[in-house]
């Protein structure tokens, strides 16, 4: 069962169906996905990553979030836990939908995930892939406390490895 999370601003939840249209228009949307091993994506091909998301979710017992606006009740964007076999250990990930940008919602998401991995999980301090050129995620890893460990590649892609400082209440 995906558990729902609360921030000040955001419900951080499982996806539903009706999620799907925004979420495969963020897909199709080559200015969102310029930082993205895959690049842009079809329906067909988002909806495979958007299944693929539910089954995380079974297979680690953590996943990716839905994160809505308690404001709105739109979804904003995404943001957990990936960790597919091909990594060492689970990623602190993020993304917003177009026009969420600037307003702290991944900040803020990544701030109650963190949380929620240490004292829910009880996993050690997370990391981030983070591509060089994508400055809003580095600056959110940096507003978050991360310290960047080092340079590597992720399936051929520059990455910079981020660690997040460990969550104390």
């Amino acid at each position: 069962m995906i558990p729902v999370l609360t921030s000040d601003r955001l419900i951080l939840r499982g996806w539903f169906k009706s999620d799907f249209d925004r979420y495969a228009a963020f897909w199709a949307d080559s200015d969102r996905t310029r930082h993205f091993i895959s690049g842009t994506q079809d329906r067909s091909s988002a909806w495979s990553l958007f299944a693929n998301m539910m089954v995380e979710w079974c297979l680690n017992g953590f996943g990716i979030f839905a994160l809505q606006s308690k404001d709105t009740d739109e979804v904003v964007g995404y943001a957990g836990l990936w960790y597919p076999a091909d990594i060492d250990e689970a990623e602190l990930a993020w993304s917003l939908y177009s026009g969420y940008e600037g307003k702290g919602f991944a900040t803020e998401a990544a701030r109650r995930i963190i949380r929620w991995a240490s004292q829910g999980l009880c996993l050690p301090p997370l990391m981030s892939f983070v591509h060089p050129d994508n400055t809003p995620s580095i600056a959110v890893a940096e507003r978050l406390g991360a310290t960047r460990e080092n340079e590597t590649t992720l399936r051929g892609s520059p990455r910079f490895v981020f660690r997040h400082a460990p969550y104390t209440t």
